[in-house]
Order: structure tokens, then sequence, then C-alpha cells
């Protein structure tokens, strides 16, 4: 250790850098914070939290419901969260919810079987919270519907033949395409993309050191905040190549899952333990390799080299970039983010008197939600 101005070499992790941050990485060249994005809000919803365990039925609950009467089916839907995204190969829910979306309690009342659960199941519950705070109150008001429906989510992926999701504490960033027809739990995010190109962007090195930077951590695992995370992500511009590079990555992946009967968290444990030489598992590490350069390409970033290998991060270690071309690229994410940023700000897109009391409103009616579960 030296006390004052180190004028040696710098060396972390065997490789020899310019500095040394104070969080043990390699310095930055950039200094400051990412900023959010204009041009990416709206492309990314948080599922919905029900408050209340009423809501949910087993499989054969919810069958029996439809056998009775048809028009159920349009208030029973699978109920999808962060735990069978990860650990199902198909990921399959594994339990069914009412969902009476924001519907008035007369169009609600109109499927008798199914409210006559929640009238019994939850309202008492809700009428407990009423007393604690005003969105308790709020809760009690309209308590035959979730904590918070999320309107805005169900509207943005209507039409899609297929949603893209993430959960939002896992070990890896790892993104996936499911079927649209469902509710999605408040521990999921959902992309309001269907495309193979934006699949293609978030499954890739570049995105998930950015992810990795700027989330915080639930014990050992990720805690991917969108505002953190996406929000202040600046995309490339749209490129075949990364859109052929995550479609063969998802055609690969997919049956590759179901085959081993393993989700995508063991199935990544095997990506990145060096021991692990299995045919289909080797095939999918080079898919990435090829995910990657893709999306290097699209920034125009042709020069930096990848340097893909096992390396050593700070979860451990990993089959990604290197570490020298890891530095690189959250430094020109970082360069791009301030320059889209002041851009933005020319343009007039950002009010921020009026995002600070809109974001802290929404913020507190998410906290409170969640503290209530």
């Amino acid at each position: 250790m030296s006390r004052g101005q180190w004028r040696g070499s710098r060396i972390l992790d065997g490789v020899h850098i310019a500095g040394i941050s104070p969080s043990l990485d390699s310095q930055s060249r950039r200094s400051g914070n990412p900023s959010r994005l204009s041009g990416v809000r709206g492309g990314v919803y948080y599922g919905s939290i029900v408050l209340g365990m009423g809501f949910l039925l087993t499989p054969d609950e919810a069958r029996a419901l439809i056998a009775e009467d048809a028009r159920n089916s349009d208030v029973l839907l699978p109920y999808l969260n962060g735990e069978e995204v990860n650990s199902s190969p198909v990921h399959a829910p594994e339990r069914w919810v009412i969902n009476f979306a924001d519907w008035p309690e007369g169009r609600a009342r109109t499927y008798p079987s199914c409210f006559a659960i929640i009238e019994e199941k939850v309202r008492a519950e809700r009428q407990v919270l009423a007393s604690r705070t005003a969105s308790g109150r709020d809760y009690a008001k309209r308590w035959w519907q979730f904590g918070r429906p999320t309107r805005q989510l169900y509207d943005a992926i209507s039409g899609h033949n297929r949603a893209l999701v993430l959960s939002i504490v896992s070990k890896y960033v790892s993104p996936t395409f499911v079927p649209p027809a469902q509710v999605f739990s408040h521990r999921l995010v959902v992309f309001s993309y269907d495309d193979d190109f934006h699949f293609g962007l978030l499954a890739s090195a570049i995105h998930n050191i950015w992810a990795v930077k700027y989330s915080s951590t639930l014990e050992t695992r990720l805690n991917y905040a969108p505002t953190d995370c996406f929000e202040t992500f600046p995309q490339p511009p749209y490129s075949p190549a990364v859109e052929a590079a995550g479609k063969a990555l998802d055609d690969h992946r997919r049956p590759l899952m179901i085959a081993n009967n393993e989700g995508l968290t063991k199935t990544y444990n095997r990506v990145h333990n060096p021991a692990e030489q299995s045919a289909g598992i080797v095939r999918l590490r080079e898919l990435h390799r090829e995910l990657d350069h893709a999306v290097r390409d699209a920034y125009g970033w042709q020069d930096l080299d990848l340097d893909h290998g096992f390396h050593e991060t700070s979860q451990g270690v990993r089959y990604t970039i290197g570490p020298a071309a890891r530095t690189e690229v959250l430094d020109r994410l970082l360069e791009l983010n301030h320059q889209r940023y002041a851009e933005e700000v020319a343009a007039g897109l950002h009010d921020k008197k009026k995002g600070a009391k809109g974001k802290a409103r929404a913020n507190a009616a998410t906290q409170e939600a969640r503290r209530l579960l």
C-alpha cells in the first residue's frame, strides 16, 4: 500500500490498466452518472402487483371455473413470476389468476363465480389496509382490482405474438420470449418489443455489463431496475445482423433448454463453467460471441477487440468479453448516454421539475404497494 500519488504501473486481474477505482474496477475515463433518455421511455413496464392471495388459483381451479361457464375465460389467465421464467425450461406458470383489470365493479359482477371468490377472499383483507394509509384506502375502494393493474403494459403488448420478459432478481441478465396472454408478476419487467433485434440487444454482453454496472444487488443476485439499466441504456440503430444473431440465439437456446430439462439459470451456470464442453453449450457460447460482435458493429465500434473468454468478474467467472473491453464499452456507452441526453435537453425533451414530481409520485405508490404485499 502507498500513501500519496502512485507513479508505478497498475495491474488489475493480471491486466495493465490506466487506473483502479475505489470499487476496485478499472478506472473509467468518463466521470458522472448516466441520465434517463426520453427516446427509450415507455419501452419497459413492471408487472402487476396483485395485492391479495385470494386472486390466485391452481390450474385445476381455473379449469373448473371455465368448465362451469366458458365466459370465465375472459378473466382467468396464467400468472407468471420471475422464478418460473428462470427455472422452467418452457417458462411455464404454476398458478392462474382472476383478473378484472381496471373494470368498474358492475362489469366485474357479471362474472359471478369469479367475483364471489374475490369478494370472499380479498375484500376483508383490503378493508384492513384502509385504516393504514391513503394508498390503502384506495386499494380498499377498488378491492376487486389488482393493487397495480398496469393497464399500460397489457395495452402495449396487445396484438403481439410474444412478450419479452426479464426477471428483476436474477443471477444472470437473461431476457426471453413468453406467450403474451398472461398476467405478469411485479417481479418481472416486460419490454414492449416482440422483435429479434431488441431481444438480441438485451441478451448481449454489451447490455449485460451496463446492467451489472448500474444494478443494485439482492444477496448475490442482480436487482434489475428499468429506470437505471434500461432507460439510461443508449441503443444502437437497428441492425439486420443483430436481428439475425438474436434469432439464431433464441432458436438454439429454446430447444436446448427443453432437451436438457433446464431453465435459464441452470443453462447459464453451464455456459459460464469452463469445464462444461457439451456440444449444445459450446454452440450457445459461440452464438453469444457472434451476437456481441453484431451489437458492437451496430454501434460502429469495429475497432474494439472484445476478447471473449472465461474471465473473472464481480460476479465470479463468466464467459464474456475481456476486462479491458468491458471498461471501454462502459466508457463509450456513458459517453453516448451523455451526448444523447444533452441533445434531448437542447430539444426541450426534459422538464426536470415536472419529471421529478411525477417520478416521486410513481415511486411512492410502488413502494407502498410492495410494502403491503
